[in-house]
């Protein structure tokens, strides 16, 4: 069977692991690394603010730690996906930016080979400027069809599908051979923790794009960090955890060949080096909720969910789903099977 090409996080060094360590020990599965550059907004929190380092200190030993892993033949992803950008979503200062950001980017690793964007007018502006490399569409642009990606395709060269049908083979089978038909390049992301069909999501999606603004002002506080987190902690709701997105390392041969990359959450995972290894394997003995990002483990207060317990045609069987969860109490018994209290004895790595 062919390897996956896995696409990794970059995070910060600190006194525990580094990026450039785990893409050497995990090389042969690790085909990329994407990151926003330190400072700017993204899909997540801010790189480098905020966090201990000061914004100059992070973007240069963030450029020194990715030009060693391009010297190990790994391409770097640069990331411009920020939900919003503002009043200057359309303007020349958020062109000028993208363009700066790329060529600053390439000049330091000399191995960047794709751009990912949230925004039509920033993949516009590259192709614009001819830039030579790869230009994805997010996978927040929720994008589910041929139809959705043909308006897209004189603007981008790859996309990342909804995430929505990561459990859908057949319906993943119909946008591959569209994109092959067309030379374009397809993209999962493999374990997000997210809500399925999230109704917070762009509404969570804005605030992190405005983060360091949101800082400046006298918010109404929030319980949790973001609004799914009040309906998962109610315990009725706990089996939508099962419902998401995710495709367990054990399950991912059955999608990984219509894919060109697969993409890891783990730019904020407090623990990457587990989750590339669980997936570089195909299997994990562990909670299955830590292999996610967001994962959710805090809000089940004393128990885990024991990825061994999954029935066998766990994958089949929601493969051929209606998602029609409210008519259906599959996960549900599932949920039960796999749940397990933290003082039952439960295999770890």
């Amino acid at each position: 069977m062919e390897i996956p090409r896995f696409a990794l996080g970059y995070q910060l060094p600190d006194e525990l692991d580094c990026t450039y360590d785990i893409v050497g020990e995990y090389r042969e599965q690790v085909s990329e690394v994407y990151c926003a550059l330190a400072g700017e907004a993204s899909g997540r929190s801010v790189l480098g603010d905020h966090d201990g380092w000061s914004v100059a200190e992070a973007r240069a030993l963030q450029f020194e730690e990715l030009a060693a892993i391009a010297k190990e033949r790994v391409d770097i992803t640069l990331l411009l996906n920020a939900a919003c950008y503002g009043a200057e979503a359309v303007s020349q200062k958020l062109a000028d930016s993208a363009l700066r950001q790329v060529e600053e980017l390439g000049a330091a690793c000399g191995r960047l080979v794709a751009v990912t964007t949230t925004s039509p007018f920033i993949a516009q502006q590259l192709k614009r400027a001819g830039v030579a490399i790869e230009i994805r569409a997010s996978v927040n642009m929720r994008l589910a069809t041929v139809k959705a990606m043909s308006y897209l395709a004189e603007t981008f060269d790859g996309f990342y599908l909804w995430r929505e049908l990561n459990r859908s083979p057949e319906r993943i089978r119909v946008v591959r051979e569209w994109c092959d038909a067309n030379g374009k390049k397809l993209h999962m992301l493999a374990n997000s923790g997210c809500l399925r069909d999230c109704a917070f999501q762009s509404f969570h999606d804005n605030l992190v794009a405005h983060e360091r603004e949101l800082r400046e002002l006298d918010n109404v506080p929030q319980k949790y960090p973001a609004p799914c987190w009040e309906f998962l902690a109610q315990r009725e709701n706990w089996p939508c955890l099962l419902q998401n997105t995710w495709v367990r390392p054990e399950d991912l041969h059955h999608v990984a060949p219509y894919f060109d990359s697969i993409k890891l959450a783990t730019r904020l995972h407090t623990n990457p080096r587990m989750v590339i290894g669980a997936y570089a394997r195909g299997s994990f003995r562990g909670n299955l909720l830590d292999l996610m990002e967001p994962g959710y483990g805090y809000l089940l207060r004393g128990y885990v969910l024991d990825n061994t317990l999954f029935p066998d045609d766990w994958f089949e069987r929601t493969a051929n789903c209606a998602h029609d969860c409210h008519l259906c109490g599959y996960c549900r018994q599932v949920f039960d099977q796999v749940l397990v209290a933290m003082d039952d004895p439960i295999p770890t790595e």
